[in-house]
């Protein structure tokens, strides 16, 4: 595991508790507004009976998608975040880093649809989005939902490189800043082609007052023959 790979993890095990309150407390202004409702919306407009759910969290969207009628399996990385998952109910969740849900094989099974909603954090997903392709069933896709390029880069050049989350904007007591890797709109799509998805889809939810884009919503199919 990279250092950058492990600061990601260990930010997640510490700030458990403060993200599960303001993801459930709806602290966060782009997901009340816009960004949870658009990958409910995307997840709905084509087959998803079996949705797998990769960097859960505290498991809201597996929970939302069960109240809806679909099965769904959550996993992450991070053992508390998948303990208030549990506890919440409403699907089965697992502790699952990215390098064991490659290796995982047929244990979880086929899915409809992959959901990766803001959890491609590090700098070398290409393994996962690859080794993705083998759990879906026959017209089956992967959404990808994640910061907008154009708006999440502050004033930083826009060039791809290491970021540093303070969740200071969320509130609450969260006591361990994340890194995370910022990847230009070109960037994404060149990463997604090198790893064997085609896209599908390009969708970008906007702020209903700013109209600016919130978030990329990529939806993709695997690459045949």
């Amino acid at each position: 595991m990279t250092d950058h790979a492990a600061r990601i993890r260990h930010s997640w095990q510490t700030n458990a508790a403060a993200w599960t309150r303001a993801v459930r407390e709806q602290r966060i202004e782009s997901r009340r507004l816009v960004t949870d409702a658009a990958i409910l919306g995307a997840i709905a407009d084509g087959p998803a009976q079996r949705v797998l759910d990769i960097g859960c969290g505290e498991g809201w969207l597996c929970r939302a998608l069960a109240g809806q009628g679909h099965q769904c399996v959550g996993v992450d990385a991070a053992a508390p975040l998948i303990d208030a998952a549990r506890a919440a109910g409403g699907a089965r969740f697992e502790v699952m880093d990215y390098a064991a849900l490659v290796a995982s094989g047929a244990t979880l099974g086929r899915f409809d649809a992959l959901v990766c909603n803001f959890a491609l954090l590090d700098d070398h997903p290409a393994p996962l989005l690859g080794a993705l392709r083998d759990r879906l069933v026959p017209g089956g896709r992967l959404l990808i939902q994640t910061v907008h390029p154009w708006t999440a880069g502050g004033d930083e050049p826009y060039a791809d490189g290491w970021r540093l989350e303070t969740f200071s904007a969320f509130g609450g007591d969260f006591s361990t800043p994340m890194p995370w890797y910022f990847r230009t709109l070109e960037s994404w799509l060149a990463l997604l082609a090198a790893s064997g998805w085609r896209l599908r889809q390009l969708r970008e939810p906007r702020h209903p007052e700013t109209g600016q884009p919130c978030s990329l919503l990529l939806e993709l199919q695997p690459v045949v023959g």
